[in-house]
Parts: structure tokens; sequence; C-alpha cells
């Protein structure tokens, strides 16, 4: 295993470790998310079920919602701001284009909220002219879920319409004597009373799955013991590469057998008669036979 002791195998090793560690952490990041959401969901999923609180109750002027407050029920009464009424472009719906129509509600109490009244479709081009349908006139009940401000450029209101809501920004844009003071977050209505004449379409209740955070967070800790198995399966071939190169015991240290060579006819030692061929006998013996022949004819 002396190999392993080489620069290039340590600096492999450290790789490794990283990388066995970034993907750990990851994976631990992933679970995190998973814990997150389904602490979120859980809370969601309370506020859907409760019973419908006072707007007063759940909102105020000058401070920001809570996040335990998202998607909150929450009742308000008062007049609607028609002219006041303010466009969210960019919006979908099943892949159809169209916008949010945003209006101010002037509560009973004196401060006014923001109200998502709902969608409807549009050819969503940037500069044209939005025509909304009217809210309901005089003394609404409101009843609809609390939602938090978006941030960002995308919530400066200009001409009318932004593409985002923000209770500050819009409250902004319209000014103070015209809403007085706003709730901070806004609401998206479930359903309002008396209804409109044209109903819009209301909000989308929120995904309340997990995600697919489990699943990459096993991806990252599977990539990060594919890492180390890999580093040590590598490791186990080097070295069975170098242990094969080595002649066993017994075997002679060369790198190839050598061929034995051809032997030519064997010479006679110092000393030694070479014994005569089996051809030589017989023609000896066909000459001795011969002579004894024409003895005996003669």
């Amino acid at each position: 295993m002396r190999f392993l002791l080489s620069r290039r195998w340590a600096l492999f090793a450290v790789t490794v470790v990283v990388l066995a560690y970034g993907c750990y952490l990851l994976g631990q990041w992933q679970f995190h998310r998973l814990h997150d959401r389904e602490a979120t969901n859980a809370q969601t999923r309370t506020n859907l079920a409760a019973s419908a609180a006072p707007v007063a109750d759940v909102l105020a002027p000058g401070r920001a919602s809570r996040p335990q407050d998202e998607w909150r029920r929450v009742v308000a009464t008062g007049t609607y701001l028609a002219d006041r009424s303010v466009v969210i472009r960019y919006q979908t719906r099943n892949g159809a284009s169209g916008v949010d129509v945003v209006t101010p509600l002037r509560t009973e109490a004196g401060p006014s909220v923001i109200v998502d009244r709902g969608w409807m479709s549009t050819e969503n081009v940037g500069g044209d002219k939005v025509h909304t349908p009217a809210p309901p006139p005089g003394r609404v009940r409101v009843v609809g879920w609390v939602r938090a401000d978006a941030t960002g450029d995308a919530t400066a209101v200009v001409d009318g319409s932004a593409r985002a809501i923000s209770s500050v920004q819009i409250a902004r844009s319209l000014g103070a004597s015209a809403t007085g003071p706003v709730y901070r977050g806004f609401v998206d209505a479930e359903h309002e009373s008396p209804a409109a004449r044209t109903r819009l379409v209301p909000v989308e209740l929120p995904d309340l799955g997990n995600g697919p955070h489990f699943f990459y967070g096993l991806q990252w800790w599977f990539f990060g013991l594919l890492a180390v198995f890999g580093f040590f399966y590598l490791a186990y071939d080097e070295r069975r590469k170098a242990t094969g190169a080595r002649p066993g015991r017994g075997e002679p240290r060369t790198p190839e057998h050598r061929t034995p060579q051809h032997v030519g006819p064997q010479t006679a030692s110092p000393g030694r008669t070479p014994e005569p061929s089996q051809g030589a006998k017989h023609a000896s013996v066909d000459r001795q036979h011969h002579s004894a022949d024409e003895a005996r004819s003669g």
C-alpha cells in the first residue's frame, strides 16, 4: 500500500474527502428545507382551517404581517375605493395570461386594507390600459386570506400597475389623503358580499406538498458515498495491478520465460566410442552372408 502515500494519491484522497463532505452538507441542507417546508405546511393547514378573524386582530398599520399569519383567514367590512384600483400584470392561470385586480378597502375601523379581488384574463400587454370590472358598491364584507408583502423592484407602481403586490408601495402611489392609514400586508379575497356584477377568478390556494427535498437529499448523500466507493475501488485496482506485476515464489525473476532453443546433433564425449547405428549393423551382416554363400558354392 505504499502507493497510497504518494503525492498523487494523497491529493486524490483529500479531493474525495472534500467532495464527500460537501455532498453530506448539501444533503443536510435539503433535509433542513424539507423540515421547514413541513412546518410551514402544518401552519398553513391550521390557518386555512381556522374560522375568520377580524382583520384588525391580525394586521396592523406600520407593522409587517407576521410569518405565522400567512394564509390566515380574516374578515373586513368597509367600502371599496373603486377609482384607486391597481393592476398586477403578468399573472397566469393554467397557462393563460391575465392580471390581478387590487383595490383598497377602507374599513369601518378607519384604516384601509389592500384587497386582491381576483384574476381576469387579458392579452397581458405591458403598456396597454386594462379595463377592470368595478367592485361592489357601498358597504362590502370581504373574507380572504392574509398574505405578506412582496419586495423588490417588481412592487413599484407605475401608471396604476405593478408586477407584485406591496401594501407599502400601493399606499405610497395612491397617497395618504386617499387611503388614510393602511394595514401592512394584503388580503387575497375568497368572496365578497354582496358580489360584484362581474366576478373575478379567486386566488389559488397554496400547494401543500413537501416538494422534492427528500429525494434531493438522498441523491446528494448517494453521490458522496459513490465518491468514497470509487476511491477505494481505484485503490484496490491499483494494488492488484502492483501485486500482479511481481514474480511468485520459486519463479525466475525474469520478465519473460525463455523458450528452449533447438539442440543440434549430440557429439560424442571425449574417450567414448560412439555407438554405431542400426543401419551399419545390418550392412555388416549382409556382407558376411554373401561371403559364406560364395564359399559353399565354390
